[in-house]
């Protein structure tokens, strides 16, 4: 058991991450044609609209709250005052809070794709197992929600701070001990995470890296009327 929990939670995170790095860069690459979203809105707009906001706001406040909250040193909290039974609540609540969020945009976008004729014959089987796969992953963070309220004075928490840390730190062994004696929904809920990673390159996932930040740097277009007599900035 020692030997797989290593294997799963000190070994396979980097295998995952690596998958992640190099598999976009080489996507991004070889087949710039696919780098896409792949967007239905054309063939169904209606349930599309009312999924995909909470969907992407939930989901973004989600992994932002895993950011900050796994990555960011104890003694941070200390300073602030801040004691792991009430940065576990807070998380709960918030996690809570943002992960229904997503849950209620998602099931939308899963009901969607399945019944709706135009979006399933356009939808490959990546497209189908990466929704699940999120949905999947979304549910076992809930679920594990509902664990912690059994046992609200941090200490797994912390444990899987540990983890993290340790990892991004390249401590593989320190890590998977840390995770050891956890509870299984939260070694399933890591080990679904680092499998995510590992489809992300060959899944349409790939349009994250490609959010326009250089829209905002753009320079002014000259926009000139039919006429050429008015002339604007846009």
């Amino acid at each position: 058991m020692e030997f797989i929990n290593d294997l799963l939670f000190g070994i396979y995170p980097y295998i995952a991450l690596a998958i992640f790095v190099i598999g976009s860069l080489v996507r991004y690459d070889r087949d710039q044609y696919s780098w896409k979203t792949g967007s239905s809105q054309m063939l169904e707009s209606k349930l599309l609209r009312k999924g995909s906001m909470p969907f992407h706001v939930g989901i973004i406040a989600v992994l932002a709250g895993h950011f900050v909250g796994l990555l960011t040193p104890h003694q941070v909290w200390d300073v602030l005052h801040i004691t792991a039974p009430m940065k576990q609540v807070f998380a709960m609540a918030m996690g809570g809070f943002f992960g229904l969020i997503c849950f209620y945009g998602l099931t939308i976008l899963i009901y969607r794709r399945f019944t709706n004729e135009r979006v399933k014959a356009s939808s490959s089987a990546m497209d189908n197992a990466i929704l699940l796969l999120i949905y999947a992953q979304l549910i076992l963070g809930l679920a594990s929600i509902v664990v912690s309220t059994g046992h609200l004075d941090g200490k797994e928490m912390l444990l899987l701070m540990s983890w993290a840390q340790n990892m991004v730190t390249f401590q593989g062994a320190d890590a998977a001990a840390a995770i050891a004696s956890v509870h299984w929904i939260f070694k399933l809920h890591v080990f679904l995470g680092m499998t995510l990673f590992v489809v992300f390159p060959f899944s349409r996932l790939v349009h994250v890296w490609s959010v326009p930040v250089k829209y905002f740097r753009r320079n002014y277009q000259i926009v000139r009327l039919k006429n050429d007599q008015n002339v604007r900035k846009g």
